[in-house]
């Protein structure tokens, strides 16, 4: 083998994104919540940049080469240069955090132990009181975290006098239930960790006692350790027909999810009236009882966009910057720059100007391709707010790219995460995307309106006859639109529609 240590000249392209750039995009992917909390990270940091008060008749406008000449006095230049040092030491102190806080201690050692604020005030009882009602006040006014289903159990629990032993395995097998109330492990498996854990002797027989006492308490169906006897549970015996229901549950509920009562009639005897009402009772049952004591954060949603008509009819949209603050250079710290400050500090200014102005004009972008990406949508669909969602047109990102000259990647960043407030509702911008199929006649049809047909042909089928797959092809033929037997299949599964056996009412 011939090794060779040689010198090349090679060409090539490389596109390498400018950080300008990468800013750009950020910005534009942001929505408006997003959007005001990066504004509001950018005025702490950068000491250049600062909001304009919107009620001011005349807006200020940004400082030029002229306003450098106005005279600065020697206060301000003052506070310059210790803003320019505080940050330079705090910098350089990181790593000195813990010398710093022995410090701290040693202050607030010295402090006297009497009713002493800061700078040395001495603070009156009455504007303590007046401090502890305001916190009163505060902590009064939050929301308080809800019960869970673990305490809940456990405070029913606490009620039982048993032996204590039994007690410490109820609370230790309460904790091993899941946030439906279903067991996680079989009980003899539980019931020897917990022996080994805190080396007592419990036996089986005494375990399966404290979980027939978890599932009395409420919810019912607490402590089952499988689905069927979650059910079993909750049937009440002074209930009539629930020999009806305890045998649907125990021995027949695959039957009865796939609706084959006539197999379930001849196996039980019953007919199909009193296995229809043992159905119908076993539909009040709750399969996850736990899931009631489940808090979801709700999500909030603010719309970045408006819809308005002009007086042709069109709709025109309207970018919601309300509660955006309006941004400017300082023009204090522009001014600074004329008064030949240290090299250390004209550079420290430059920079945060520079950053300060690209992050304006970062946003005055995201507003410019939004707003033209947003109006090219509403002009395609303008059908679906006029007529309704069954009438909304195929459209994909490369045709909004193509009208407004940019990259499918900027319409995708542009339509991320945001909402428009139309008079139909608030829909995500993404609603508006979708692919579709040509129809007989030639005319492009929407996967939504195919969707909304499919479903509008199952909601007027003859229960006792539903429609199977093959003839939901057939249906829709006759209307024009020519679909596969797999695709409607898809579709209804998508949709949670059950199959035409499942449909049949007998």
């Amino acid at each position: 083998m011939h090794l060779n240590i040689s010198q090349q000249m090679k060409m090539s392209q490389q596109m390498k994104l400018a950080p300008r750039m990468i800013q750009s995009m950020e910005i534009l992917q942001l929505n408006m919540m997003a959007l005001n909390e990066r504004i509001e990270q950018e005025l702490v940091e950068n000491v250049t940049l600062e909001r304009v008060e919107k009620e001011r008749d005349t807006p200020v406008a940004e400082p030029d080469a002229a306003d450098f000449s106005a005279p600065v006095d020697d206060r301000e230049a003052r506070e310059l240069r210790k803003d320019v040092e505080n940050r330079e030491l705090v910098a350089g102190n990181e790593k000195n955090n813990e010398s710093d806080f022995e410090r701290l201690l040693e202050i607030s050692s010295e402090w006297p132990e009497d009713n002493v604020g800061f700078g040395g005030l001495q603070r009156s009882s009455n504007q303590i009181s007046d401090d502890m009602d305001r916190q009163h006040d505060v902590m009064s006014n939050m929301t308080a975290r809800p019960q869970s289903l673990h305490e809940y159990l456990l405070e029913q629990f606490s009620f039982f006098s048993i032996d204590p032993v039994q007690r410490q395995f109820g609370e230790y097998l309460i904790q091993h239930l899941d946030h439906n109330g279903r067991m996680q492990s079989m009980l003899p498996e539980i019931a020897q960790q917990f022996n080994r854990l805190y080396e007592h002797q419990l036996t089986n027989e005494q375990a399966d006692d404290v979980l027939k006492m978890i599932q009395h308490l409420d919810p019912p169906g607490v402590g089952a350790r499988d689905h069927r006897e979650m059910l079993l549970l909750q049937v009440d015996e002074h209930l009539p027909f629930h020999e009806v229901v305890e045998t649907l549950i125990r021995d027949h509920l695959e039957d009865v999810a796939f609706n084959r009562l006539p197999l379930i009639q001849k196996a039980t005897g019953y007919s199909l009236d009193l296995i229809k009402v043992g159905i119908e009772q076993m539909q009040t049952l709750n399969p996850y009882p736990g899931r009631g004591f489940e808090q979801r954060p709700v999500q909030r949603v603010t719309p970045d966009l408006a819809l308005e008509q002009d007086d042709t009819g069109r709709y025109v949209v309207r970018l919601l910057d309300e509660y955006v603050p309006e941004l400017r250079i300082s023009p204090r710290y522009a001014r600074m720059l004329k008064e030949n400050p240290t090299p250390e500090t004209r550079d420290w200014i430059r920079r945060k100007i520079e950053s300060a102005r690209w992050l304006i004009e970062s946003i005055e972008q995201r507003y410019n391709t939004l707003r033209k990406v947003a109006q090219e949508i509403i002009d395609h669909q303008h059908e679906f707010l006029d007529k309704g969602p069954e009438f909304i047109q195929p459209l994909k990102m490369q045709q909004i790219a193509d009208r407004v000259g940019v990259h499918v990647t900027t319409v995708s960043r542009a339509v991320d995460e945001k909402w428009i407030q139309t008079a139909r509702g608030l829909f995500p911008l993404k609603r508006f995307f979708g692919g579709g199929t040509q129809s007989s006649t030639g005319e492009d049809v929407a996967w939504d309106t195919i969707r909304i047909k499919l479903q509008e042909l199952i909601d007027k089928e003859d229960k006792k006859d539903p429609l199977s797959d093959d003839a939901l092809v057939d249906s829709l033929a006759a209307q024009g639109i020519t679909l596969a037997r797999r695709t409607i299949t898809k579709y209804r599964k998508q949709m949670q529609i059950p199959s035409s056996r499942q449909r049949r009412e007998y």
